[in-house]
């Protein structure tokens, strides 16, 4: 078995076999290394409001990094961009999120960002966005993926996608949107959800374990199991190749037998 083993074209079969089991080792690992979600900021910087402008860019993909972030801005709602997105739950009771664009002061091409300005718990006319200047604070987070909008009889959007209200208010748009903790005019009044009739949502911090990914730890023992197979098959080909010659060297020995031995003519009457 080891002399068949040490034949040329097998010893680089081992090494195909161990270069392409390092390969899956290495992506084994890689897969692993992704199984643990990167943890989201300590809540001793997210719950710190800074600017909007500084701390995120339009036309930009937001990563974990800048979500969840306590941010403040001062501009102005557009007027007659206003949405409502349904089955958004207050206290355990199925409303409406009543989101206008608000056009951000410092942002490059008058960027805006839509606002949660509140909640409200029928499909009734949004109440009118406050005029004037305005001073904001609240949770930055990342868009919702956009649902199929067809219409179904139902008041309201599906989900709170940027991508979608930029399409329905024809307006340029930051990656996010912000749920309005506090509205001010620059004098202090409140212009926040209670002046309106709505109800104040709160979205606090994002939980500070790390979660596990049990598909990239599937896949990780995936690519660990075809590494062991890439050295099982070369071995499984030259036990192969060994028994192959074996079998035909006891053809030979059979065949130099069967020449060498005499025949009898008295057997064969």
């Amino acid at each position: 078995m080891f002399k068949t083993a040490l034949k040329p074209k097998w010893i680089l079969a081992l090494v195909g076999a161990l270069l392409a089991a390092s390969g899956f080792v290495l992506l084994s690992q890689w897969q692993f290394s992704r199984s643990q979600d990167a943890p989201p900021p300590p809540v001793s910087t997210t719950e710190s409001a800074v600017p909007l402008t500084s701390h995120f860019k339009p036309a930009t993909v937001m990563f974990e990094s800048a979500a969840d972030q306590v941010v403040s801005a001062s501009g102005h709602f557009v007027d007659g961009k206003q949405v409502l997105v349904r089955n958004r739950l207050q206290d355990g009771d199925k409303g409406y999120w009543v989101v206008a664009a608000f056009e951000v002061d410092g942002a490059p091409k008058h960027n805006t960002i839509p606002v949660v300005r509140g909640w409200q718990p029928e499909p009734t006319p949004p109440p009118a966005v406050p005029e004037g200047q305005l001073d904001l604070t609240g949770r930055l987070l990342p868009t919702e993926a956009p649902i199929d909008g067809k219409p179904d009889g139902h008041p309201g959007l599906r989900s709170l996608s940027v991508a979608q209200l930029i399409n329905i208010w024809d307006v340029p748009s930051y990656s996010g949107f912000i749920v309005a903790f506090d509205l001010a005019t620059p004098a202090g009044a409140d212009a926040g959800a209670s002046t309106a009739g709505l109800e104040q949502v709160n979205v606090g911090p994002q939980p500070q374990d790390q979660e596990l990914n049990w598909l990239n730890i599937f896949y990780g023992i995936e690519w660990f199991v075809f590494a062991g197979f890439a050295v099982f098959l070369w071995w499984r080909l030259v036990v192969d190749d060994y028994r192959r010659e074996q079998e035909d060297l006891e053809d030979d020995l059979a065949a130099a037998h069967a020449t060498s031995t005499p025949t009898n003519p008295e057997d064969q009457q």
